[in-house]
């Protein structure tokens, strides 16, 4: 199973560097709108395993109504489109109040095992602002430099790799105290902070190599601490959606890793509130 994880990273990887460098923006998000697609077929499975299609079905309508109001090159028209704020800000609450549900569950569950309805907002509310997160990281300042918004895009999915990597290996040496065995009993408080802190490392040698002025090195160190933390919550979320499923894997399109919910459930909370933090800063 191990050779077999490596072998599909070592070939995801790759992909995942030429969609971000090499795609034009257009075509970027066309890739993403494949990844959401998907992510939506497996979303569908945690709410009902015969309808996992017309999820993804609804989940696309949805997509398109918003792509059609905003088009791509307007997301950054003046600063960031109003729209596409709201959806990640309304993604950023989404986040807060998936937290008070991981933290009470299974309680929390009566609330929402039963509603299908209530089961594919969270969905809406999971992978929308995921994807227009996407969008905005890789189009930042895209008219001054096609490449700025790409490098963006991969400072914060490596720090969500980053405190992957190290929260596996501090769990592993460390690891004493559950962080929330209800909904992921392999995951320790130690591993969470050993990961917090390899990523803050990372940010922290980003901005010094930048020379970033103190103010900006100071909220981007903050988003990516934030964000880091948030991606531990969308982790625990999606199993915790597995776990009432009754499903092991989202899916089996990665050879070793599962679904694609798998691979991204850190970055679909990551990437929203790496932004909303840094536009909150920002202000100041």
């Amino acid at each position: 199973m191990l050779k077999l994880r490596i072998i599909t990273a070592l070939c995801l990887i790759p992909l995942v560097l030429a969609a971000i460098f090499l795609l034009p923006l257009p075509f970027f998000a066309l890739f993403a709108t494949g990844v959401f697609l998907l992510a939506g077929r497996e979303w569908g499975r945690f709410i009902d395993v015969r309808k996992a299609n017309v999820v993804m079905v609804s989940l696309a309508l949805v997509l398109i109504a918003l792509m059609a109001s905003v088009p791509i090159a307007q997301i950054w028209a003046a600063g960031l489109h109003p729209w596409v704020a709201t959806v990640l800000y309304g993604g950023a609450l989404w986040w807060l109040l998936a937290l008070g549900l991981v933290l009470a569950y299974p309680r929390s569950a009566a609330l929402w095992r039963d509603h299908l309805w209530l089961k594919a907002l969270f969905a809406l509310m999971s992978l929308i602002p995921f994807f227009w997160a996407l969008l905005v990281l890789r189009s930042y300042q895209y008219e001054q430099n096609p490449y700025f918004g790409a490098w963006l895009l991969l400072f914060v999915m490596s720090l969500v790799w980053a405190a992957d990597t190290g929260a596996y290996f501090v769990g592993k040496a460390m690891g004493r105290h559950k962080l929330c065995p209800r909904v992921s009993p392999g995951k320790t408080i130690e591993g969470m902070l050993g990961g917090v802190a390899v990523a803050s490392l990372l940010a922290l040698v980003v901005t010094q190599a930048l020379g970033l002025p103190w103010r900006e090195s100071g909220v981007l160190l903050l988003a990516s601490v934030v964000a880091v933390f948030a991606s531990v919550l969308g982790d625990l979320v999606e199993s915790m959606f597995k776990r009432e499923a009754g499903i092991k894997d989202s899916g089996q399109i990665l050879p070793g890793h599962g679904g694609i919910m798998d691979r991204i459930d850190s970055l679909t909370a990551a990437l929203p509130v790496f932004i909303v933090v840094v536009q909150l800063m920002g202000r100041g």
